[in-house]
C-alpha cells in the first residue's frame, strides 16, 4: 500500500540462468565495471544475501484432546497431533500413541491448527512507530524498480513482528514493496522468530517474489509529477516496454551472449524464468483480465492477485489460470477501484474452485487474520454456501503457503513439514478466541500462560507498553 492511503523471497532460490551460472564467485555491486567487453557471460553471485536462519531449539511435543484443522481442508475430533526435530511426526485420532520422553500438552476443548501465513505485509519497511524516518516501502523515483528488494529495507527491530506472533498466531509473512509502482522490487518471505538481522528471518528455500500494481496508485503517482504513466493504458504501455526489455535480456542470457549486470533485468529475466513469483496488486476484474493477457504476451504467471476486491468477476478465470486470489474480508470504498466489493467476495472465490486467500496489507488487521477469515466465512454462509470451518482454513495457511511456493515446506500438519503449529483457546473464527500457544519450527515461540515467552522487540524495552496485548 501507499502511506496515507488504505489499502493501497528469500534467497536460498535463486535466479538460474542459462550461460550464466555462477561458481565461486564473489559478489558484486551495481557500481563495479560493466562487463560490456567481456568476451564471456558476465558471472555474479546470484545469492549475496543468503538466509541464515536457524530454528530455536525445541522439545518433542504432543497435543492431545485436540479439535486440528490440518490446513488442507481435513479435520480431527478429539485428535493427538506429535511433533519434534522441528517437523510435524505424525496427526491422528485419539487412539495415537504418544512416545515416551514427549512433553504432553492438554488441548481439550482447543483447536490446533498450521500457523498462519500472510501474504501481503508492510512489517519491517513501514514499521512502527509509523514515522517518515521508517517509511522505507516504496521507492517512488520510477515506475517500474525491480532492481530494488524489500530485505534491504526490513528492520527486524519492528514489534509489529512480534504482535502478529503473539496476538495473531502467524508464523511465516512476505513482506513486499509497496504499490506506488508498476513493479515494485523483489519481495522475501520470513519466518516470524526474532532475529538480528533479516536474514536471520529469511525462510529457507523460499523462492523471491516480485512485487507488482496495476491501477490507480501508479497512474496517481507519476501522473501528479507530469511523467507516464498517468493513465491505465499508460500503466500497461509502461509495463509492456518494460517485458519487452527483459525478453530481450533473456534471449541473449539464454543464448550464452555477454551483457551488462543490469539489476533490474536479473530480477525480470527471472520471473521471465519461472524462478521469481509475480505478486500483483490489482483490485478490477477487468485489470485483472489484462493483466493475465499480459502475461500470456510475455510468458510469465501471475502468482497471486492481491486486494481482488472484484476476483467474485472471474473467479471462474482464476481457477481455470491457477492464480490465487488474496482478500480482504470487507475493506471497500476508499477509492473507486475499491469501490464495487461485497463482502461474500471471499466465499464466492472459494466456490468456484480458485486459490482463496485472506491476507492484511495492515500492522494491525495481521494480529486478527483468524476474524477477517471468519467474516468471509460467515457472509458466505448467509448467501447459501455450505463452506466448513476446516476448509476455511486453507485461507490462512496452505494456500498462501502454495501461492508463495513453500507448500512443499509449511501450511499443512503434514508428516515432514516445518512444526509451525498454533493451538488456540477455542474456535480459532471466534472473535473471543486468541492464540495460547505458537511454535515456529518444533520451538515454543509464544505461550500466553507464561509472561517470559511474550516476545518484546529490542525497540520496546523500557518504553511504555511493551509487548502489549491488543
Amino acid at each position: 500500500m501507499i502511506r496515507g492511503v488504505k489499502g493501497s523471497l528469500l534467497a536460498a532460490v535463486s535466479l538460474a540462468f542459462a550461460g550464466c551460472a555462477a561458481s565461486g564467485t564473489s559478489a558484486q555491486s551495481a557500481g563495479d565495471k560493466p562487463a560490456a567487453s567481456a568476451e564471456k557471460p558476465v558471472k555474479f553471485n546470484k545469492d549475496p544475501y543468503p538466509s541464515t536462519y536457524h530454528a530455536y531449539a525445541g522439545r518433542p511435543t504432543a497435543v492431545r484432546g485436540v479439535t486440528i484443522f490440518d490446513g488442507e481442508g481435513g479435520r480431527i475430533d478429539n485428535g493427538v497431533a506429535l511433533f519434534a526435530d522441528g517437523k510435524v511426526v505424525s496427526i491422528g485420532g485419539p487412539d495415537t500413541a504418544i512416545p515416551a520422553g514427549y512433553d504432553v500438552v492438554d488441548g481439550t476443548g482447543k483447536y490446533l491448527t498450521p500457523g498462519v501465513i500472510d501474504i501481503h505485509s508492510h512489517l519491517g519497511v513501514y514499521p512502527s512507530p509509523s514515522v517518515d524516518a521508517h517509511s522505507d516501502g516504496n521507492e517512488a523515483t520510477s515506475p517500474t524498480t525491480p532492481e530494488v528488494w524489500a530485505e534491504h529495507s526490513v528492520w527486524p527491530q519492528d514489534p509489529g513482528f512480534s504482535r502478529a506472533l503473539a496476538n495473531g498466531g502467524v508464523t511465516s509473512l512476505e513482506i513486499l514493496p509497496g504499490s506506488a509502482n508498476l513493479i515494485g522490487g523483489r519481495s522475501v518471505v520470513l519466518k516470524n522468530v526474532p532475529a538480528r538481522t533479516v536474514q536471520g528471518m529469511k525462510f529457507p528455500g523460499a523462492p523471491y517474489g516480485m512485487k507488482m500494481a496495476c491501477g490507480e496508485n501508479p497512474k496517481r503517482v507519476y501522473g501528479s509529477k507530469g511523467r507516464m504513466p498517468s493513465t491505465r493504458m499508460g500503466n500497461f504501455a509502461v509495463d509492456r516496454a518494460t517485458w519487452a526489455k527483459a525478453a530481450a535480456y533473456k534471449k541473449k542470457l539464454d543464448e550464452g551472449k555477454p551483457v551488462d549486470r543490469d539489476l533490474a533485468m536479473e530480477t525480470l529475466a527471472g520471473v521471465l524464468s519461472g524462478e521469481i513469483l509475480v505478486q500483483n496488486h490489482c483490485y478490477r476484474a477487468d485489470e485483472m483480465a489484462q493483466v493475465i493477457d499480459m502475461s500470456h504476451e510475455f510468458g510469465y504467471k501471475v502468482s497471486a492477485f492481491h486486494h481482488a476486491v472484484e476476483a467474485y468477476k472471474i473467479a471462474d478465470v482464476l481457477a481455470k489460470e491457477g492464480i490465487c486470489a488474496a482478500i480482504w474480508a470487507d475493506w471497500w470504498g476508499f477509492k473507486m477501484e475499491a469501490y464495487d466489493s461485497v463482502p461474500e467476495n471471499i466465499a464466492l472465490v472459494y466456490k468456484a474452485g480458485a486459490c482463496t486467500i485472506v491476507h492484511s496489507d495492515d500492522e494491525n488487521q495481521i494480529q486478527r487474520l483468524n476474524q477477517e477469515a471468519a467474516k468471509g466465512l460467515a457472509a458466505g454462509r448467509r448467501m447459501g454456501m455450505q463452506i466448513s470451518d476446516e476448509q476455511a482454513w486453507t485461507w490462512l495457511s496452505y494456500n498462501p503457503a502454495k501461492a508463495l511456493g513453500i507448500a512443499d515446506k509449511t501450511g499443512s500438519l503434514k508428516p515432514g513439514k516445518m512444526a509451525d503449529v498454533v493451538l488456540w483457546n477455542g474456535n480459532p473464527f471466534s472473535v473471543y478466541t486468541r492464540p495460547e500457544k505458537v511454535w515456529i519450527d518444533g520451538a515454543l515461540m509464544f505461550d500466553a500462560t507464561d509472561p517470559k515467552r511474550r516476545p518484546v522487540s529490542d525497540f520496546e524495552l523500557g518504553q511504555p507498553g511493551e509487548g502489549d496485548v491488543k
